[in-house]
């Protein structure tokens, strides 16, 4: 039978697949499916696959259950569900029987958690719900006909975009004992008492010591975490309470925390700059005496970076680190975002790196096996959707190939049609080189001209790669050409690639955007004169800055945008600090202010003559709808054809990835419409 373009509805029928997690024996992966009903509600199930592909279902329902980690015997699966009122940790015996709630802790968001290597505790963290919005405090606002209250802020640390406004609250760390259900706490008398809560921010990373006494602990040092330079310490937190902190570390970024097997050492991803709160330099790998002491850094002899994220829309964003010793404790493995690809890499103690894979594809590992050998994963290419999959050695190479385990789209991809994408690299200014990526449209003649889009990604410090993207492909279906790059400030090539925007946005990266929009313009099969260009976040901002800076293109759509540094300064979920990425504040001198508003797109816009579509979310933390009203405005004021499509405050930054899929399916179609509008 032959294939169909694929469509925007075809969103609704892929299964995504996240989190794998390789059985203590190595027979089996855990992980999360997570599919969309017919409800329009995304249903998050457990369930494992074996090695030779055959798939057991741990949970069913619509309540959700996500976050399985196997217990060190193997005998019981963890996993956090709204199967009550509230999220509980829950247990479920692999051999047979129903899950139980392990914990019984109040309203609330449970954060990340961990089993103890001798199985008897769990470590969590937990952040309580503000009470006025409990469930009982809503129902009991409804009985009196009173109003919503207000939310009495502290602190600059209040909101995050997708979790939402939880004020002076903060997530706080806890141990609970799995036989009885007791709580390890400073009081020591089993009630639901807190073990540790000195971060000002509630953001942990934290990892139990071999002989299951005690943590290891990252949080800031810094009262004002929003205001000072970063400078993640760590802490040891035995199950008393009791803390005290490693000296002699640098200030900086630290995170992912991972104790040695033999509880000697103590890695983790970070950097030593104290002038660097966006992560423009690469993030390395460290290994410290759990003692304390000065850090070895393992990786910043080469020019790998620990947090190159590649960019999709049908897997998780995934910025942070991913790290896993070897059980042997003779080095760590590590994944690697580089020119596109996601790797899995290897570092020695004595700091030898290898990169373990290649290919074109995007990796993303979990833990790795008690025998060392297999590692759990996901794996993706831009024309297969990620499955689930394990990284096992290659018969007499010293090479490390994935093994793809499930299919649950194989029968989406035997029937829909994909654009498969070709590389191309450019030279651009600086003697700097631009990769990117082209998508012919489904059913492409030649010597037929098409008309052509320029996806810009977001971050900006993150990079598009060889991962499969549903909009691409619906872009190309609709008879699109579809080209996308990953400029300077993008993540995979290096740190001075990435730094080169550092506070300075619209100056290198757009020397790459017009090298690029050139070579779109020479292209036989691109009609010069029917090129449009959209993108969101801060390639919402660069949408803004294109139109702002030339008439190349004949329509755009900037996405949950940045077009105002000045007033983003003070609105974002994580607000500039005075001369830390960019140079001043937005309520400094007037030459502070002048130089954000040097990079502000708005303040070009008396030169846009481009019909533009603005999208947006109401629920957006980090680029704030008043970003998007103040390109809306500006262009109506000046008679420039636009359209503002806000959605409801129930949606975040995020809703592209992850928002509602009737809302994403909405999007996708006024994204087709306004280009089609132009174009065609």
């Amino acid at each position: 039978m032959p294939k169909r373009p694929i469509r925007a509805d075809d969103l609704l029928r892929i299964v995504f697949v996240g989190d794998p997690q390789l059985s203590p024996d190595g027979s089996r992966v855990l992980f999360t499916k997570k599919t969309i009903n017919d409800k329009n509600k995304y249903i998050t199930n457990l369930c494992s696959v074996d090695l030779e592909g055959r798939v057991t279902e741990w949970t069913q329902g619509e309540n959700g259950s996500g976050g399985g980690r196997w217990s060190p015997d193997g005998s019981t699966i963890a996993f956090i569900s709204k199967r009550s009122s509230s999220a509980q940790i829950h247990l479920l015996p692999t051999n047979g029987g129903e899950a139980k709630a392990l914990t019984a802790v109040p309203e609330g968001s449970i954060g990340e958690y961990k089993w103890s290597p001798d199985g008897r505790w769990l470590a969590f963290a937990f952040r309580e719900q503000l009470p006025q919005n409990t469930e009982a405090a809503k129902k009991q606002r409804e009985e009196k006909n009173l109003s919503q209250p207000p939310i009495e802020i502290d602190d600059i640390w209040y909101r995050l975009d997708g979790d939402g406004y939880f004020a002076g609250q903060r997530y706080k760390l806890y141990a609970i004992e799995v036989a009885t259900g007791k709580y390890a706490s400073i009081a020591g008398d089993g009630s639901f008492g807190c073990l540790y809560s000195a971060s000002p921010t509630g953001d942990y990373s934290f990892d139990w010591s071999p002989n299951s006494k005690e943590l290891a602990v990252i949080h800031t040092a810094n009262k004002r975490p929003m205001a000072d330079a970063p400078n993640d310490q760590i802490w040891r937190v035995d199950l008393v309470g009791q803390a005290w902190k490693l000296e002699g570390l640098p200030r900086g970024d630290k995170g992912a925390v991972k104790w040695s097997p033999d509880g000697k050492l103590l890695a983790y991803a970070g950097d030593v700059d104290e002038a660097d709160p966006w992560g423009t330099r690469n993030t390395k790998l460290y290994i410290v005496s759990a003692d304390g002491g000065e850090p070895k850094d393992l990786t910043g002899h080469d020019d790998y970076d620990l947090s190159a994220s590649t960019l999709s829309d049908t897997k998780e964003a995934g910025f942070g680190s991913s790290l896993s010793w070897k059980p042997d404790g003779t080095g760590l493995y590590f994944q690697v975002g580089w020119k596109g690809e996601t790797q899995l890499a290897s570092v020695s103690l004595d700091a030898k790196i290898e990169i373990l894979t290649d290919g074109h594809h995007t990796i993303g590992i979990g833990n790795v096996g008690a025998d060392g050998l297999r590692l759990a994963a996901t794996y993706g290419t831009a024309t297969l959707i990620p499955e689930v999959a394990i990284v096992e050695p290659e018969l007499g190479t010293g090479r490390m190939v994935p093994k793809v385990l499930t299919s649950f789209n194989d029968e989406f991809h035997t029937e829909i049609e994909v654009s498969e994408p070709e590389e191309f690299w450019l030279d651009s200014t600086d003697g700097c080189k631009l990769h990117g990526w082209v998508m012919k449209p489904i059913g492409y003649l030649e010597p037929k001209r098409y008309p052509a889009l320029l996806e810009i990604h977001g971050g900006p410090h993150a990079q598009y790669g060889w991962s499969f993207f549903h909009e691409f492909q619906v872009l190309a279906a609709a008879g699109y050409v579809v080209v996308y790059t990953n400029p300077r400030g993008s993540k995979g090539y290096g740190e001075a690639h990435c730094a080169a925007i550092r506070g300075d946005w619209g100056t290198k990266d757009w020397d790459d955007i017009q090298t690029a929009t050139r070579w779109m313009q020479h292209q036989p099969y691109i009609h010069p004169g029917q090129m449009g260009v959209l993108g969101g976040s801060y390639g919402g901002y660069m949408t803004n800055w294109v139109i702002g800076h030339c008439d190349d293109y004949k329509a755009a759509i900037s996405d949950r945008c940045v077009s105002n540094m000045v007033s983003m300064a003070g609105n974002s979920d994580f607000p500039f600090n005075k001369n830390g990425y960019f140079k001043g504040v937005a309520w400094g001198s007037l030459e502070e202010i002048k130089e954000l508003w040097r990079q502000s797109p708005i303040a070009y816009f008396e030169n846009v003559k481009t019909p533009t579509l603005i999208i947006h979310s109401e629920g957006d933390l980090r680029c704030n709808i008043e970003q998007g009203e103040q390109v809306f405005t500006a262009l109506q004021q000046q008679g420039v054809e636009s359209r503002f499509v806000r959605y409801p405050a129930s949606t975040s930054h995020g809703m592209s990835r992850g928002g509602p899929p009737d809302l994403r399916l909405h999007r996708l179609g006024e994204i087709v419409t306004w280009m089609d509008k132009f174009l065609k």
